[in-house]
């Protein structure tokens, strides 16, 4: 499977920078005197930073809808879809989306507006900070599957942020399980939060388990570290460390992404 990453992106152990949107209509953070105007022009300069960067790909996600709903309203999704519509024609390299956290939501975006990959919580469940959190991933894939969707890649996150798997399991059990019963596209590994490091061991557990299911490191990857990650991990998701100062709720720094991306180069070159 890990055949579809030389597909879709240029580079091997493609960079995918998450383009954090700002709160949305709906969220508790949104400025409704600013407007949507505003969410897009600041997503518009992010965009153009990341790809300026060398970014090998982009993840557009409603990151500042805090706090997450784990059955979102109609309203998120749609205003995604008017920023991706005012975007799509400046954006020259792969990109997904991610609604979080709603799966089947994810999906139906993705179609909408031509993303190829989303990234979600498909499988499990968890005691997470936004309550019981239950998953149908067969309800999901069959959604996709009847939409006409099964071109778009689902990027599972195999350990979720800000939650815990109710069941007893130890890792390498649980990748090879959610490998063989419920058929991802890619597992993402990530930290407690947003930024927030990726045990190295954490991530080779899972890369052992997955056999042919390509693994991305999914937060805390940083510049003077994305060697060791790529090292194991066959991409990684970027997010927070792009952002000035490293700084979640600042803007995309330019110079930290060319910074990012250059180490990352380098890797790439050596291996």
């Amino acid at each position: 499977m890990t055949s579809w990453l030389k597909d879709a992106f240029e580079n091997p152990k493609p960079v995918i920078a998450m383009l954090h949107l700002s709160a949305l209509p709906g969220d508790p953070q949104y400025d409704s005197r600013a407007g949507m105007k505003a969410v897009v022009e600041r997503a518009r300069r992010e965009l153009h930073a990341l790809q300026e960067g060398g970014v090998d790909g982009v993840l557009i996600s409603n990151e500042f809808s805090l706090p997450y709903l784990t059955d979102t309203e109609p309203i998120t999704a749609i205003s995604m879809a008017r920023v991706i519509g005012e975007l799509v024609d400046e954006i020259d390299i792969p990109y997904g989306v991610n609604v979080l956290w709603d799966g089947r939501a994810s999906i139906d975006l993705a179609m909408a507006t031509g993303a190829q990959y989303v990234r979600e919580i498909f499988t499990g469940v968890y005691a997470s900070d936004f309550g019981l959190w239950s998953t149908n991933v067969g309800e999901v894939a069959r959604h996709r599957h009847r939409i006409g969707a099964d071109h778009v890649k689902l990027f599972f996150n195999i350990v979720p942020e800000s939650a815990t798997y109710l069941a007893e399991r130890d890792l390498e059990s649980l990748t090879r399980s959610t490998v063989f019963a419920t058929l991802p596209d890619a597992l993402c590994v990530s930290g407690l939060t947003a930024g927030a490091p990726t045990n190295t061991q954490t991530l080779s557990i899972a890369k052992s388990a997955a056999g042919d299911v390509p693994v991305f490191v999914n937060t805390g990857v940083k510049a003077h570290n994305i060697a060791d990650q790529l090292a194991v991990a066959d991409g990684a998701v970027v997010g927070t460390y792009f952002k000035r100062d490293g700084v979640f709720e600042n803007e995309v720094d330019s110079a930290r992404v060319r910074e990012l991306v250059s180490a990352a180069n380098d890797f790439r070159k050596s291996s």
